[in-house]
């Protein structure tokens, strides 16, 4: 079933998701997902198991496990502003690992409930891992038009910059895109979050256009190196204090990861 060239009713599934607490809300088309840089290059890229990655047996590397009758996917963001850093501390233990994650996943259960009950489309939320059928929700939500990727490999937005987190769900209805958006704050700035690295991994060129064959590549030129990020990550999880979560059911870990090169990026400031 498709309902194309409904503008209406984008634009009331998008103010539904600002209903039900997203702060930003788009649509893209899972097709044209599918051409998006990280989609494409994936399969090219060097094995990496660190962190945010998952095991899925029967999916090989670089294959996407989306359902067949998947048409179009909703992009939802939240705020994470400086001053609530708590928001994306990982917690063991917990449904969603961080508070800001199960913001989104109600806001999520909800628009997809909405959805289905009251307007009979068919939803599918995304599990967070590419690897157990989940998309580059940057991409993605570049591609609804909530914003651009940047030179920190960061997903940035106009008002709020960087200071965002992301959550997704499919629809088996095709519906109007929302994007994307004419917007690219990194053309004129000198950087700093590639200075403000403590593992350098903005130091070096990682991937050529040649090699990957496109354009659009980590970290806008290439740069971005992923191994180098995990390395920070796993510091930090070595760094992380054991306690009781709340909403767990015995003692886990408080994971405060590096947040330098979001932080100091000035946009949306």
């Amino acid at each position: 079933m498709e309902r194309t060239g409904h503008k209406e009713f984008a634009d009331e599934i998008v103010e539904k998701a600002k209903e039900l607490g997203a702060c930003l809300a788009g649509i893209t088309h899972v097709s044209e997902l599918r051409q998006s840089p990280s989609h494409v290059i994936y399969s090219k890229l060097d094995r990496f198991r660190g962190i945010g990655t998952k095991e899925s047996k029967g999916i090989a590397p670089g294959e996407f496990a989306w359902p067949q009758r998947a048409r179009s996917i909703i992009v939802l963001a939240v705020p994470h502003p400086s001053y609530k850093p708590e928001l994306d501390w990982w917690m063991e233990g917990c449904r969603g690992g961080t508070p800001g994650n199960q913001m989104l996943i109600s806001i999520n259960d909800g628009l997809s409930k909405w959805l289905e009950e009251k307007k009979t489309v068919e939803t599918k939320k995304l599990p967070y891992y590419i690897e157990q059928g989940g998309v580059f929700l940057k991409d993605a939500a570049a591609m609804a038009g909530l914003g651009c990727i940047g030179k920190n490999n960061l997903f940035l937005t106009p008002d709020l910059g960087p200071k965002v987190r992301l959550r997704a769900l499919f629809t088996y209805l095709k519906l109007p895109s929302t994007g994307p958006l004419e917007f690219d704050p990194c053309k004129e700035c000198d950087m700093p979050c590639r200075k403000v690295c403590p593992q350098d991994a903005f130091a070096s060129k990682k991937y050529s256009q040649d090699q990957m064959g496109l354009a659009d590549l980590p970290g806008r030129d290439g740069v971005y190196d992923r191994h180098l990020c995990n390395a920070q990550m796993e510091s930090d999880v070595a760094k992380s204090e054991r306690t009781a979560a709340e909403g767990g059911e015995k003692a886990g870990r408080v994971v405060r990861y590096c947040r330098r090169c979001e932080l100091v990026c000035p946009v949306g400031k």
